[in-house]
């Protein structure tokens, strides 16, 4: 029981809310309204068990790395909290749970519940052979909206794609802005690469804020695309707004406060959206 408490912990369960959101979104766009408590709950679930074997594989995969790392070194399996027969059980079960809620909602889901874990998995060795390892990482959350409109619609629809291509470029910004904080770690590592380390620290926030630019962008075509109204546009320019905020949280010479931009502005922004466009699906 302690040894699962530690995980727990240390995949931080509650950071669902980066993705879940945009889930949710897709859910009440693909439905032009209410999707049903039934198909919501199962979209949740099917999130929960994703992303929690998602997060256990990569503490698991990285466990070499995060011993040497400082800033790591207290997680679970390199602080000897938890044990590697642990994580590999959890992972199983997780996945196995993430495909049987997929056999619940639909047919396609159901299909694409095995690929879908295996690019979530994927994503976890990225970082050894590409500095781009951050647009997996988009990817993998990608899969959230995709899989929720897959849900409402047993297809895979346009407005997804976009709504998947934003998310891509809303986590390659962000996790670059995260990844700054390791930029001295990575650089003593041969098998470890990211847009800070092959560019600098500041190169890296100034193409965080070009990959933000992109999602704007981005969310403004899903807008035409789904024939949204006012009330969501408004929900484009309040992200808008918190993204520049929060790159202004962060600068070359001072990193104190990604933690600040990375968990508590990103989660503002997923559910700030989420909000503007489930009201717009609901009275517009």
């Amino acid at each position: 029981m302690r040894n699962l408490t530690a995980l727990l912990a240390d995949i931080k369960v509650a950071h669902t809310v980066f993705a879940l959101p945009f889930a949710v979104m897709s859910a009440f766009i693909a439905a032009d309204g209410f999707p049903g408590w039934r198909l919501l709950f199962l979209i949740g679930v099917a999130m929960l068990f994703a992303r929690s074997a998602a997060m256990a594989f990569n503490r698991l995969v990285d466990e070499p790395f995060d011993r040497e790392n400082p800033r790591t070194a207290s997680r679970a399996l390199p602080a000897g909290e938890a044990g590697k027969a642990t994580y590999m059980a959890f992972i199983t079960g997780s996945g196995i749970g993430f495909v049987v809620t997929c056999g619940y909602i639909n047919a396609l889901a159901l299909k694409l519940a095995a690929p879908a874990l295996l690019v979530v998995f994927f994503y976890s060795y990225t970082k050894r052979f590409t500095p781009y390892t951050h647009f997996f990482l988009g990817a993998a959350l990608a899969l959230a909206p995709i899989g929720a409109w897959v849900a409402v619609t047993e297809t895979v629809g346009i407005p997804a794609l976009i709504l998947g291509a934003a998310v891509v470029f809303w986590l390659a910004g962000l996790d670059t802005i995260y990844s700054c904080q390791d930029y001295a770690f990575d650089r003593g590592q041969d098998d470890l690469h990211s847009i800070p380390k092959r560019f600098g620290v500041a190169a890296a926030l100034k193409l965080a804020s070009l990959f933000h630019a992109v999602m704007v962008a981005l969310l403004i075509l899903l807008g035409l695309t789904a024939d949204l109204s006012w009330a969501y546009g408004a929900g484009v320019a309040f992200t808008a707004a918190m993204l520049a905020y929060e790159h202004s949280l962060v600068r070359p010479d001072d990193l104190t406060r990604v933690n600040v931009a990375f968990f508590n502005v990103n989660g503002v922004i997923s559910v700030g959206l989420m909000s503007f466009a489930v009201v717009d699906t609901l009275f517009f």
